[in-house]
This record gives structure tokens, C-alpha cells and sequence, in this order.
């Protein structure tokens, strides 16, 4: 099996972080994002992928060719962001057999071994969540056997709570790339944009049966509040690392604070990682994310991306400074 991921975007809600490191490759509880994603895949037997690169597309290249070499990575420029119909079009010439399309703004639980269970007569799978909040998203409205009817953006009325998360699978790919073809020739929606949604619509109505499968979690990486509740999430469920015992350091856990940080007269956590090479001098720090060899001291941070290399001194409050960067309060 193979899988689509788009990645051009140029990750706005994230700035300043993103004008230098491409959204997929932060960091978030030690990793960067694509990563817990990319493992999910390779542990159903993805080992091949095309990735949708735009926007810093040579870290992103730079980053699977060294980190996953083990991958069969083919790269193709969306040009023009012209939306995720347009994006999932560039990879059409790859696939030739059922394919996996997943988006790597969010992190998700999910039981992608569904796939190897899948009924002949299943043309696809969405997985979604059920959520209270269902104006924020694309919910799935399915019939009483749980297969897709329609997609509704943004309802103002609760016709579904099953928000879409943007993770497929298709198996019927011939279909699919009709529907995006059909997506393509219409007008645009919403910011002159094509919409994946839209194909899957289109096959819907030619009768194909595209089943709605649900997820344990699914955690929002594209916002820095959300990033730093996805830090607490990904703590919490095992990744936190605990300092040894240090004179006048407390500790709140969750935390995780890696190999050779210095922490001296500092509080920190909850919910605080911190990468390798950091220094945190007099410094009270939680709900934040702290970059490699950054500097702190006598700050007291809460809610906080701060970059790697960045030095930060007698601060006080919510700081979102990107790498190699000097606060002076």
C-alpha cells in the first residue's frame, strides 16, 4: 500500500516558527509532528509515499531522505495552493494500487489495521471523531450502517458530530481520482480552493460505500495552544522524561527534559518539554515547549514556544519566539 501526504502549506497560524522550520518538522514533545505519523504508516506496511511539498520543501526532503531512508519517497510541488483536491491530483501518476491520504496537521489514535479487515464491497474508509464543537469542522453525516452520505462544512445545525480529521483510505482509486478530476473542473470553493471532500462526494453518488470509522484521539498540532495541549497529551501517554534529583530544581510532571539541559533554581512543569542542550537558570517554566540550546533566565514562562538557540532573559508572561532569537525583558 502507498500514501499520499500533502505538505505544502505555509503554516501562518504557527509564525514566527514557520518562517524557518516547514509545520510538519516542529517539534512537539521531542519529535517532530510528521514523525508520529509517518510511524503509524510504516507500521501497516506503508513504505512508499509521496509527499506534497511546497513551501521549504528542501528541509522537508532533506528531513525524510536522512530520517526515514527506509522510505520510497517520491516529491511533487504544488505549485499553486490551490487546495487539497489539487494537491492529492500531483500524486495520481504514483498510485496503482489502494492508497492511504493522510494530512499531518493533527496527530490521531486510530486503528489503521482496519484496513487489512476491509469488506471487498468498501471503496474507502474516513476516519473521524466525535466532537461537541461541530460548527468548526467538516462532519461526516452516515447512514444507520455507518457509511458516508455527505460531508457538510461548518453546519450551523447538529446534522453530524463526526468531525472529519483527514485521514483516508481509498481502495477504489480509479473512482477517486474521477471525483477529483470532476472537483477540479467545477468552480472553487471557499479562497479559490478544491476540496478533497468533494471527490469523495462524487463517488458517493455513483454508489460507492465509503465507511466512517472512529478515533480514540486526535489532537491538534497547527495552532501554538493547541501544539502545547498536544505536548501535554503525548507527555501523559508516555514520552515524558524526568530529571534526576538536582538542588533547587522542582519538578511538576508531566515533563521531559532531555540530555544535557542544565536546570539550576528552576521550576518546572506541568506540561513542559525540554530539548537537549537547553539552559534554564532561575526560571519558572510550564505549559511550554522549549527548544534545543535555548538559554532562560530569570524568566517566568507559561504557554510558550521558544526557539532553538534562543535566549530569553527576565521575562515574564506567554513568549512565541522562533530559533536563534534574543528576548531582553
Amino acid at each position: 500500500m502507498k500514501a499520499i501526504i500533502p505538505l505544502a502549506g505555509k503554516g501562518t497560524r504557527l509564525r514566527p516558527h514557520t518562517y524557518l522550520t516547514p509545520k510538519p518538522l516542529l517539534r512537539v514533545a521531542g519529535r517532530p509532528v510528521m514523525s508520529y505519523v509517518l510511524d503509524d504508516l510504516l507500521a501497516v506496511g506503508v513504505h512508499e509515499i509521496v509527499f506534497i511539498v511546497g513551501y521549504l520543501r528542501d528541509a522537508v526532503e532533506t528531513y525524510i531522505r536522512e530520517a526515514y531512508p527506509q522510505v520510497r519517497a517520491y516529491f511533487e510541488e504544488q505549485a499553486a495552493l490551490n487546495g487539497t483536491a489539487g494537491a492529492v491530483k500531483l500524486a495520481q501518476p504514483y498510485v496503482d494500487e489502494d492508497v492511504l491520504i493522510v494530512f499531518v496537521d493533527t496527530l490521531f489514535e486510530a486503528d489503521l489495521s482496519l484496513i487489512e479487515r476491509c469488506p471487498p464491497d468498501w471503496a474507502g474508509i474516513i476516519w473521524a471523531k466525535e466532537v461537541e464543537d461541530y460548527q468548526r469542522f467538516g462532519v461526516i453525516v452516515t447512514d444507520n450502517q455507518g457509511f458516508m452520505t455527505r460531508i457538510v462544512e461548518k453546519p450551523s445545525e447538529p446534522v453530524s458530530r463526526l468531525a472529519n480529521i483527514g485521514v483516508y483510505y481509498v481502495r477504489d482509486y480509479p473512482l477517486f481520482f474521477e471525483g477529483v478530476e470532476a472537483t477540479l473542473a467545477r468552480d472553487p470553493g471557499p479562497g479559490g480552493e478544491y476540496y478533497i471532500t468533494d471527490a469523495f462526494q462524487y463517488m458517493i453518488d455513483r454508489g460507492a460505500r465509503i465507511h466512517t470509522a472512529p478515533v480514540d484521539g486526535w489532537y491538534d498540532c497547527g495552532k501554538p495552544e493547541t501544539l502545547i495541549e498536544t505536548n501535554r497529551h503525548l507527555l501523559e501517554r508516555g514520552l515524558a522524561l524526568v530529571p534526576g534529583a538536582t538542588a533547587g530544581v522542582e519538578v511538576k510532571e508531566p515533563v521531559r527534559v532531555e540530555e544535557d539541559v542544565v536546570l539550576r533554581d528552576s521550576v518546572i512543569g506541568p506540561n513542559v518539554t525540554v530539548e537537549r542542550g537547553a539552559q534554564l537558570i532561575g526560571s519558572r517554566v510550564r505549559d511550554s515547549i522549549i527548544g534545543a540550546g535555548a538559554r532562560l533566565e530569570g524568566v517566568d514562562l507559561e504557554g510558550s514556544l521558544v526557539g532553538c538557540r534562543t535566549v530569553v532573559r527576565n521575562f515574564r508572561g506567554r513568549l512565541n519566539v522562533a530559533d536563534d532569537s534574543e528576548v531582553v525583558a
